[in-house]
């Protein structure tokens, strides 16, 4: 068989077929930093597990939805854009 792809078929190598390798790295170096900070600052293991995923699913879930296929890197620099300038418009 042979397949055929249109030349505007944008190809993205993607883990298990859900989250490209970016993602998957950001997700990673996240949930590293997340686990050093509570093996610092809490000694109670039931504590460490509810602040993990408390932190981390909602960051891990929005990586897995992926916005029209946009990198979360991506999403979270527009995010941070609109926060330090929102700009309203109006149209008639």
């Amino acid at each position: 068989m042979k397949f055929i792809f249109p030349q505007n078929f944008n190809f993205k190598n993607k883990i298990l077929g859900i989250i490209d390798y970016p993602t998957a790295i950001f997700n990673v170096i996240y949930f590293l930093i997340i686990w050093f900070i509570c093996k610092l600052l809490i000694t109670n293991l039931t504590a460490k597990i509810i602040v993990i995923i408390f932190l981390y699913l909602p960051v891990f879930l929005l990586s897995v939805i992926d916005f029209n296929h946009e990198n979360i890197l991506y999403f979270f620099w527009y995010m941070l854009k609109y926060f330090f300038k929102p700009k309203v418009y109006l149209y008639k």
